[in-house]
């Protein structure tokens, strides 16, 4: 009698724990969380993000104080992991992940870059962990910002701004790299190869002010049989345009032209003539 007892009860622990693990609800997160993979140049930069809520509260100078570190956002705070290394404010940053710290004020706000990146929230925060400290320029906007955002604008292919938004104030500083010593450096090895990349080198050297001879040598034999390719003869002519060469960017252009033409492309028939107007 007293097996069966024990067992009836044992039994029913078993259902009640079954039916509780079935009831459970599952609840949508107060903040957000987003991932964003930035491509800058060859190399990328990866933030990881809470994203808080307005929701009807006076954040800056009341939900966050003045003058106080803050978490940047909610719950842990955000992470940034360089491929490669930056430079942010005059400072080289070596690769690796951050955490990222914010001391808003009325003024410019002071950014901190931590290299304790496990962190939920500013409590445990430890100045003697920062990896740098810089000042990033903030402005009031004129529509508010619901939905706390950080994201990459302005972005070249040697940086961005990354920016800070919400409520009515917008933060944000520059990140830049410097990836032509290994670029250079590819292009040289890729060109030992079966397969030369012609026509991404000699756009490279055009545009970042490089070699423009060498560019034109390039841009020449990516040239060679392309019989359908107006786009080869807008880049050959300009790349010429730009060394001097009017005479040669003149020909060129006309046969990309009327190659555009003939493919019915109106886009490179467009920027051929663009072309042959600036060499004229």
């Amino acid at each position: 009698m007293k097996k069966t007892f024990l067992s009836l009860v044992f039994a029913g622990v078993i259902l009640f724990a079954a039916q509780e693990t079935q009831a459970q609800a599952k609840f949508p997160p107060a903040s957000s969380t987003t991932k964003i993979e930035q491509g800058i140049g060859i190399k990328k930069v990866t933030l990881v993000y809470q994203r808080p809520n307005i929701n009807n509260r006076t954040i800056f100078g009341g939900l966050v104080p003045y003058d106080q570190i803050w978490r940047t956002g909610a719950n842990g705070i955000p992470s940034l992991t360089f491929e490669e290394e930056v430079t942010i404010a005059g400072n080289k940053v070596p690769a690796g992940t951050y955490g990222l710290f914010t001391i808003p004020t009325k003024g410019d706000w002071t950014v901190v870059l931590s290299k304790n990146v496990e962190q939920w929230g500013a409590y445990q925060y430890n100045q003697s962990e920062d990896f740098l400290r810089f000042q990033a320029k903030s402005k009031q906007l004129s529509d508010k910002v619901e939905t706390f955002t950080i994201a990459f604008e302005n972005v070249t292919p040697t940086g961005a701004d990354l920016t800070l938004a919400w409520e009515s104030t917008k933060v944000s500083f520059p990140i830049a790299v410097d990836q032509s010593k290994e670029i250079i450096a590819g292009i040289e090895e890729a060109m030992k190869g079966e397969k030369k990349p012609y026509f991404a080198a000699a756009q490279y050297y055009y545009n970042n002010n490089l070699d423009i001879n060498k560019a034109v040598e390039w841009a020449t034999e990516a040239d060679k049989g392309n019989t359908k390719a107006p786009h080869i003869k807008y880049w050959k002519a300009r790349i010429q345009l730009k060394a001097g060469d009017k005479a040669g960017a003149i020909k060129t252009a006309t046969e990309g032209v009327a190659m555009a033409k003939a493919g019915n492309n109106e886009e490179y028939v467009k920027l051929n003539t663009q072309v042959l107007e600036e060499a004229k």
